[in-house]
């Protein structure tokens, strides 16, 4: 059975901010996207933006990070050998704790991100060598039964939203 949905019955999404066009990437630029399906929810009021790495108190520009394996636990370090793991993770408690408050059912989060990688992440020797993995706000997410894709997979995301809503 199908039912009319009001706009508080769809599904809200969390889109990284950087694909929103906020220049808040490491680099102090955007990755924006102009992919129709985001336009489209952006144009009916669901998304949420955040930015888990500005979330957790890391300025713009920042020194790169990426996550590595230092004795058996994972940590995020910048280039520089900074460990900012606990940065990491208070954003991804704010990104968590925002989705939470707004219902937010599904993610699209900016894969390869040491935050946001939905699939890969960077091996920690900054030589932009992708490794299978997940970031630290997107694996939160995840634990917390909120459906998480990267830029690339719209349509998969857009097709999971639509079922949401059947």
């Amino acid at each position: 059975m199908t039912h009319n949905t009001s706009v508080t019955d769809r599904a809200r999404i969390v889109v990284s901010a950087c694909l929103l066009g906020a220049p808040v990437r490491y680099n102090g630029r955007d990755k924006k996207t102009h992919h129709p399906v985001l336009q489209r929810w952006i144009e009916e009021g669901r998304v949420v933006s955040a930015c888990p790495e500005v979330l957790g108190g890391l300025g713009t520009p920042r020194p790169p990070a990426e996550i590595v394996q230092i004795g058996g636990l994972r940590r995020v370090t910048t280039n520089e050998g900074r460990d900012v793991t606990a940065a990491f993770e208070r954003g991804a408690a704010d990104t968590l704790e925002q989705a939470l408050r707004h219902g937010v059912r599904v993610a699209i989060l900016k894969e390869g991100s040491p935050s946001c990688g939905t699939s890969f992440v960077y091996d920690g020797t900054f030589t932009s060598t992708p490794v299978p993995g997940e970031g630290v706000a997107a694996a939160l997410l995840r634990s917390h039964g909120i459906r998480v894709f990267s830029e690339n997979e719209l349509d998969a995301a857009s097709a999971y939203v639509e079922a949401l809503e059947r």
